[in-house]
């Protein structure tokens, strides 16, 4: 059995890591390189890095920020934002990335997910999908969550499947922040459709979502923000409680 992956992940922002609740309202959360190393020490599987206004200001992702960050890690390193072109995934995976995740870009040229995967190998291309749920229907967003993609989520996650990309990003910005739990319907549907891993985003908030989202949502891995940032939930503690539940995890 593969082992279940905890992911942190840093929003950045003109150069720190901030958090809000549903994209909106954001606050500081610290130093990413500081954060990084703390999160490769505690025992983290990976980490990702997501450059959060690169794709709405219109720019490439900090080069210097990931070249600092990835020198301070011992775990695989994903980095997304501004990823538009392979000449900028070739430029991530020079200063440190292990992965790139891609989002607005793949929406609006789904052609760069084969391109990537044929290019650096699937098991570089991670497919982030930004949706939200309103009446049952479960929509794309673009941007950091600011415009909507008019993709369905299922419809998309099986068509980038297809591209080769190598993992799924899902992320619920109605869940997003709010730490009530994972939206574990959508992944176990997710999980159900694709022949891909699928990584859960959004809802952490107790030790327990992340056990709902590898037992009811059948997620791969599972990715936080907040409650790892703001010491509510040390990642030493979560693998020990997930160990204990029987959930396969890297202690």
């Amino acid at each position: 059995m593969l082992a279940k992956r905890i992911i942190p992940c840093l929003d950045v922002k003109d150069g720190r890591t901030v958090k809000g609740t549903n994209f909106v309202n954001l606050r500081e959360a610290g130093d990413p390189v500081e954060l990084g190393k703390a999160y490769s020490d505690a025992g983290a599987d990976e980490l990702v890095f997501l450059d959060i206004t690169a794709s709405h200001e219109g720019r490439k992702t900090f080069t210097g920020m990931v070249e600092r960050v990835a020198r301070e890690l011992s775990i695989p390193f994903t980095v997304g934002g501004g990823i538009n072109e392979l000449a900028d995934v070739a430029r991530m995976l020079d200063a440190g990335a292990d992965k790139v995740s891609l989002n607005s870009a793949a929406l609006r040229n789904p052609q760069l997910v084969a391109d990537i995967a044929g290019h650096f190998g699937s098991q570089v291309c991670v497919v982030a999908i930004d949706a939200r749920c309103t009446d049952g229907k479960w929509e794309c967003y673009l941007n950091g969550g600011r415009v909507p993609a008019g993709r369905d989520l299922f419809d998309w996650a099986r068509r980038v499947n297809d591209l080769g990309a190598g993992e799924i990003l899902f992320t619920s910005m109605n869940h997003d922040g709010v730490k009530r739990g994972f939206a574990n319907d959508a992944l176990a549907r997710l999980a159900d459709e694709l022949t891909i891993p699928v990584i859960a985003s959004g809802g952490a908030g107790a030790m327990e979502h992340f056990a709902d989202a590898f037992r009811l949502g059948h997620a791969d891995a599972a990715l936080a923000a907040s409650v790892f940032h703001f010491g509510e939930i040390p990642i030493p503690a979560l693998k020990q409680y997930l160990h204990r539940e029987g959930i396969c995890v890297r202690l």
